[in-house]
C-alpha cells in the first residue's frame, strides 16, 4: 500500500494556500510567499489577497537564487518550535531568509521526525547510534538526539552545519557529532572502518556538489549509495530514505529498498502539506523500515 502522510499538529507551521506555482506559508509569526514548482493548480486567493497576509516574498532572479521583497516590517532571522506528540520534549529552529528561498526547514518532514523519534526509544539497544546524510538543518538530528540516540550529521556545506549548531544549541541539546564531507565519500569510509548505526536517513537532493567538488546525480548515484548504508546498519536498525525531485516516484524507492535491505515491513508513499482549502501539495517520496529485534 502506498501511504500519503502529512503533519498534523505542527503549531508553529501553517500551508495557507498554495496554487499557480507559489505557495502562502504560516512560520510562527510571519507569512511568506514563496515559488512552488508542484502547485500548478489555481490559487484559492488572489495574489493581491496573499500579498495582504505575507511579511514578505521571495523575487527569483535565476533559476536558483532571488532576493526578499518585504511587504511588513520582519526580521532577518526568527524562531520556531515543534513539539513532539504525547511527550513534553520539542526543538527547537533558528528560521532566515536566504537567497535560495529555502527559510532554513522543510516543514513535510516533521512526520519523519516523529518516526525517528518514536523508533529510537523503541529499539532496545543501550546507546544508539543514528546517521543523518545530507541533513541540512538537521531537524532528523534533533529527533533522534531528543530521544537519546548518539547522533552523527553530515552535509557537505559548512554553514549548514553551523546553522545546524544553532538548532541545537536553541533545542537545549549537546554532543551531536558535525560532519562536513561528501556523503558517498564518508559511507565508503565509514565501511571499510567497520562502523554501524542503528538508524539511518538519507534526504538527497536531485543534485549537488562535497565540499572538494565532488559530483552528486540522484539518478547515477543513489544505487550505490544504498549499497553502501545496508553494510552500515546494524542488527536492530531503522532507515529513511527521502527522495524530493520531479518524477522521482515512490515506486523507485520501493524498488532500491527491496533489492538491497529486503525489509519484512516496507512503508513507501508520498509527503505531502495540506493547505487551508484542502489542496494537498506533494514534497517528495519516502520509503521506511524498521527492525527493532
Amino acid at each position: 500500500m502506498i501511504l500519503s502522510l502529512t503533519p498534523s499538529h505542527f503549531t508553529d507551521y501553517q500551508l495557507l494556500d498554495s496554487g499557480n506555482f507559489w505557495k502562502l506559508e504560516r512560520f510562527g509569526n510571519y507569512i511568506t510567499i514563496r515559488p512552488e514548482p508542484q502547485a500548478v493548480w489555481d490559487p484559492s486567493q488572489s495574489m493581491g489577497e496573499w500579498e495582504k497576509q505575507a511579511h514578505v516574498k521571495f523575487v527569483p532572479k535565476s533559476s536558483s537564487s532571488g532576493d526578499w521583497k518585504k511587504l511588513k516590517n520582519m526580521p532577518e532571522q526568527w524562531n520556531i518550535r515543534y513539539d513532539f506528540p504525547e511527550t513534553s520534549k520539542s526543538i527547537q529552529f533558528r528560521l532566515g531568509l536566504t537567497s535560495f528561498k529555502h527559510v532554513g526547514i522543510f516543514p513535510e518532514q516533521a512526520v519523519n521526525w516523529n518516526y525517528i523519534f518514536e523508533t529510537t526509544q523503541q529499539l532496545k539497544v543501550e546507546k544508539p547510534k543514528f546517521l543523518n546524510l545530507f541533513a541540512y538543518t538537521g531537524g532528523a538530528s534533533l529527533a533522534a538526539r531528543a530521544a537519546g540516540a548518539e547522533t552523527s550529521h553530515l552535509d557537505s556545506i559548512k554553514q549548514v552545519v553551523s546553522w545546524s549548531r544553532e538548532n541545537m544549541e536553541l533545542s537545549k541539546l549537546d554532543n551531536i557529532r558535525w560532519i562536513v564531507e561528501d556523503a558517498l565519500k564518508f559511507v565508503k569510509r565509514e565501511v571499510k572502518r567497520g562502523n554501524k548505526y542503528n538508524g539511518i536517513i538519507l534526504d538527497p537532493p536531485a543534485f549537488g556538489h562535497g565540499p572538494t567538488g565532488e559530483k552528486w546525480k540522484l539518478e547515477d548515484n543513489i544505487n550505490e549509495m544504498m549499497k553502501g548504508v545496508l553494510q552500515l546498519l546494524d542488527e536492530k536498525h531503522f532507515l529513511i530514505l527521502n527522495a524530493y525531485s520531479l518524477g522521482f516516484s515512490s515506486l523507485i524507492l520501493e524498488n532500491l529498498v527491496k533489492e538491497n535491505f529486503k525489509p519484512q515491513n516496507l512503508e513507501i508513499g508520498e509527503l505531502y502539506l495540506n493547505d487551508k482549502f484542502n489542496k494537498k501539495l506533494p514534497l517528495g517520496a519516502f520509503a521506511r523500515f524498521k527492525k527493532l529485534s
